[in-house]
């Protein structure tokens, strides 16, 4: 009688995956699948509605690529049989990107579906029957009313990113577009954050849903946090010094107006900096060149808005600089969630001005608990007061102003204090 022991299979082969996927997998690096995969992986190929909350640098990509990819290997048809919608080009580029390299093995197309570019190109795309669309609403929508793009085979859909799909205005595309797909399809929804709406378009959507929920309002334990008080005046010189600084290696600013994001980009490009910005007046292709040269480390700094830098999924970002405090405190998590991505550890530094202080107080009630405080030497300044960064009156002997005690000026890097940070995924 044989003794042998059937050994269960191990990282991604445990889903019963094609094996053409399982060579992509390899091809493209993965091991072990990461949480969000292993919550999400088998619910989808059974078929379920999917309600995810995460974001990006969570691995949901591949956590709805693979079981979709797997799908139209074993089934047929003519015409796009996925759908994916995202919020941003960059986004969607960067999901077709990986759903290609997933399906290196394979003959699925993909086909990317966005405005800025030629409308011609992707009307020709569509004429080689792809299987998968990602595109951005308004597009998809453009091409839905000229009958050049037809969703009547379309057997999952997904929404990625919805929460900021929903601050782009696009909540009225996307539920145009639902009324051209068939009713009886798949349907997955990611988001970070539940707002009503959102919530209400859930409902709508999905079916008894399988929720898988990786995230909270706190950031990443691998983010070292740093919250420095400081004049507007005297941002620039701040930044400067962070820059400078021999850990950042590579840094996304933030801007809160396109403007500023790109004289910061030129500022910066003049002082020695390899920087480039990010922005909505840019044309897609500055875009897509700005996008390639940080991720081949041709620029080291990205100077970005938040609607620019939504979905970029760059890694070993070492730090994320709030050059202007974000507009609400859940886009705090958001923007640091560019850095720390997929364990590795990251700096998130804001710069905090007198006018700030509602922004502070709220973002620290919704995080629960306060962002650690740093100081640069030469910009020491009072929390307390509205006239935050100027020069403090010094006491008789010259020293810090009385009753203070003096703090560390290291920089951010020089206290990664773990046990500080909250668990996001991000």
């Amino acid at each position: 009688m044989s003794n042998s022991v059937s050994v269960a299979p191990t990282g991604f082969a445990r889903f019963g995956l094609h094996d053409s996927l399982l060579r992509g997998i390899r091809a493209a690096g993965f091991e072990n699948p990461r949480p969000i995969q292993v919550e999400t992986i088998p619910a989808c190929l059974d078929g379920r509605n999917v309600l995810g909350l995460a974001q990006t640098g969570t691995g949901k990509t591949a956590a709805f690529a693979l079981p979709l990819l797997h799908r139209l290997l074993k089934g047929r048809g003519r015409g796009p049989r996925s759908l994916i919608l995202a919020p941003t080009r960059e986004l969607a580029n960067q999901i077709a990107a990986e759903m290609q390299t997933l399906a290196k093995f394979t003959r699925l197309k993909v086909l990317t579906i966005y405005g800025g570019t030629s409308m011609r190109r992707q009307i020709d795309g569509l004429r080689r029957n792809p299987e998968i669309i990602v595109g951005c609403p308004g597009r998809v929508l453009d091409l839905l009313q000229q009958h050049m793009l037809r969703l009547g085979e379309v057997e999952t859909l997904v929404l990625d990113e919805a929460d900021h799909m929903f601050d782009m205005g696009f909540l009225p595309d996307i539920r145009k577009i639902l009324k051209a797909v068939p009713a009886s399809r798949q349907n997955l929804l990611f988001s970070a954050t539940m707002p009503k709406e959102v919530r209400r378009l859930a409902d709508d959507l999905l079916t008894d849903p399988h929720v898988v929920e990786l995230i909270n309002s706190a950031p990443a334990t691998t983010i070292d946090h740093a919250l420095v008080l400081v004049a507007e005046a005297r941002k620039r010189d701040l930044l400067e010094q962070v820059l400078r600084g021999s850990d950042c290696h590579s840094a996304i600013v933030f801007t809160r107006t396109k403007y500023r994001a790109k004289r910061l980009a030129e500022q910066l490009s003049k002082a020695g900096h390899r920087a480039v910005g990010l922005q909505g007046n840019m044309s897609q292709g500055q875009r897509d060149r700005a996008m390639s040269g940080f991720r081949t480390r041709r620029y080291d700094i990205l100077v970005a808005t938040d609607i620019a830098a939504r979905g970029i999924d760059v890694s070993n970002v070492a730090y994320v600089i709030n050059f202007d405090v974000p507009s609400t405190p859940e886009a705090y998590t958001h923007r640091i969630g560019r850095t720390g991505r997929a364990e590795q550890e990251g700096v998130a530094c804001t710069f905090v001005t007198g006018s700030d202080h509602g922004w502070l107080r709220a973002t620290e009630r919704m995080i629960g608990a306060p962002i650690q405080r740093r100081q640069f030497e030469g910009f020491e300044a009072d929390p307390e007061r509205p006239e935050v960064g100027r020069p403090q009156r010094r006491n008789r002997r010259g020293g810090p102003p009385s009753g203070r005690q003096k703090q560390s000026t290291r920089p951010p890097s020089s206290s990664r204090g773990r046990g500080r940070g909250r668990r996001r995924s991000g």
